[in-house]
């Protein structure tokens, strides 16, 4: 039976029991309140000892858990998914499974230098698996997430060098007593990996890796990885000014979503949203609220790219809403898991997103936050069940005057995976809140404030529904410009870095080349030689006095 099964299903059984051992461990740890630490010591520098540690405890059990979960789900998809070439099949199989224990490895390292292992093994596993098709605009998007993530891997190879002092780099140790300056160290790399404002430019863009990788790299497990570093090692440090990003971040990517048109986009918009949510959450110092939201989003929006993945396969690849029309006929089943999913996303009352999405709403209105950031917040809160509206009146409601002929496939095993991420989907959020025991903090709120979350979902809708009519006021051509180039803020990042390449180049020689000719052993050589052959050349006088000085020097 082993014999003619295929890798992609081996695979994916082998991660879903390990899933479901994770998560009974987690249950059983968060019961008793155990964790579990393991040091292997590999060398010692000086006074600073390096260790390989693991962390076990209930929280990167139930990450683990998850990931383990999706990454299941995601292989059994492929297996139809990836098509019959089996050298592409193989180098795919291969690359999710170093991605899948690249993220292990960071899940549970409380030390910097395993953390490292693991953070630098999923930017160049993202790269190969961004890079897949190898096409030019792959490429050229790979390219863009390998840099920008090797720019915040700058912030941990800081703090590493920087707790050199500490005597061990056991982050998890020394978290409260951390200079504040290694904590934005850290930042940097978290807001790097998880696409917060400046760096969100990176994700949309590796929308051109194929849907499978999309539907894990891109939603559940690398973009979280910065949100899950930071939730498990920051201690408390003037967050204002990175609650104002994160919020920024949610608002834009909820804007720009409203007028973009390409599929994938418009669902990797989204993930950046609920990103910036739940980074907003922890620094507001709700961190357990904000690992269900991470849970939660984890599996209704890789079953959103699932589900967005067949609509494309079926329509001869094309991406384009405007020509995805009437998708319910033709792909009933598929219409309703994107349906399901949506609606977990919009935070509707009793699906998985709910949970967590109106716990982290009504704590942060009996936190103490500014008016703007709670005004905020809503606004996305609305503006994400905008688009979300409009995505399915275009897959679902309107009529489109362009038919594509469909492909003819059956996708038994899609399915399958879908079903049972549309039932977690419904269910997960309310499973986790009864575990994680989050239903026993009880914030106290007005009846008013209580129902705002959900007349903003209705607005939302509304919005969504109207958008359509009054296309003259919103849909400008410098409102719509600026909202698909994601408020012009990649054509800045652009223009920045061109100008630090232009000018590096410029003082390429001066800085590499003939600065430590003319500063060195040859260049201090040239100069006494010159200085020797005019002396040599000018007058005695001047030759002798130098013979004078030199001879009451030795004396």
């Amino acid at each position: 039976m082993l014999k003619n099964m295929n890798m992609f299903n081996w695979w994916s059984m082998t991660f879903f029991f390990s899933s479901m051992v994770m998560m009974i461990l987690s249950m059983k740890m968060l019961l008793f309140k155990k964790t579990i630490m393991m040091e292997w010591e590999m060398m010692k520098i000086n006074s600073s000892e390096m260790y390989f540690t693991i962390l076990i405890d209930w929280m990167s059990l139930m990450f683990m858990s998850t990931v383990m979960m999706i990454s299941s789900m995601i292989l059994l998809y492929s297996s139809n998914y990836m098509g019959s070439n089996k050298n592409e099949q193989k180098r795919f199989y291969i690359l999710m499974n170093l991605f899948i224990l690249s993220m292990m490895l960071m899940i549970m390292s409380p030390n910097l230098i395993s953390i490292m292992l693991g953070w630098d093994g999923l930017g160049l596993v993202s790269y190969c698996l961004v890079i897949f098709y190898s096409s030019k605009k792959s490429y050229n998007a790979g390219m863009i997430t390998c840099m920008t993530n090797r720019l915040g891997d700058i912030g941990i190879l800081i703090s590493i060098s920087w707790m050199m002092s500490y005597g061990s780099w056991h982050f998890i140790f020394y978290k409260e007593m951390m200079k504040e300056e290694m904590i934005y160290m850290l930042i940097l790399s978290c807001f790097t990996k998880s696409a917060q404002m400046p760096f969100y430019s990176w994700l949309p863009e590796a929308m051109s890796a194929p849907t499978p990788i999309s539907a894990l790299v891109h939603s559940s497990t690398l973009v979280t990885a910065g949100v899950y570093l930071a939730m498990r090692f920051l201690s408390k440090t003037n967050m204002n000014y990175l609650l104002m990003m994160s919020i920024f971040t949610t608002m834009m990517a909820s804007m720009c979503a409203n007028y973009e048109f390409d599929l994938k986009k418009i669902i990797a918009l989204s993930t950046l949203s609920q990103l910036g949510m739940m980074m907003s959450s922890i620094f507001l110092g709700m961190k357990e609220m904000s690992f269900l939201h991470l849970l939660t989003h984890a599996t209704f929006k890789s079953l959103l790219f699932m589900c967005a993945g067949i609509m494309i396969f079926f329509n001869n690849n094309n991406q384009d809403i405007r020509n995805l029309s009437m998708i319910n006929k033709t792909l009933p089943m598929t219409s309703s898991c994107f349906s399901i999913s949506t609606l977990a996303l919009c935070g509707m009352p009793f699906m998985s997103g709910f949970y967590s999405k109106d716990t982290i709403m009504e704590n942060m209105s009996s936190n103490s936050t500014n008016m703007l950031s709670f005004l905020m917040m809503y606004t996305s809160l609305g503006l994400t069940m905008t688009y979300s509206t409009r995505t399915i009146y275009f897959l679902m409601m309107k009529q489109s005057k362009t038919k594509m002929k469909m492909k003819i496939k059956k996708i038994e095993k899609m399915k399958n995976s879908m079903i049972i991420l549309a039932i977690l989907s419904v269910s997960l959020g309310s499973l986790l809140m009864w575990t994680m025991n989050l239903n026993m903090k009880l914030p106290i709120i007005t009846e008013k404030i209580k129902n705002y979350p959900i007349f903003m979902i209705l607005m939302g809708m509304w919005m969504g529904v109207e958008s359509f009519s009054f296309k003259k006021y919103i849909m400008s051509k410098s409102i719509q410009s600026m909202n698909s180039k994601m408020w012009n803020m990649t054509s800045l990042m652009f223009k920045w870095q061109k100008n630090t390449f232009t000018i590096s180049f410029k003082f390429k020689k001066l800085l590499n080349n003939e600065w430590g000719e003319f500063y060195g052993a040859s260049g201090t050589s040239t100069m006494l030689f010159l200085m020797s052959k005019n002396m040599m050349l000018s007058k005695n006088k001047t030759f002798l006095m130098s013979i004078l000085i030199w001879m009451m020097m030795l004396m």
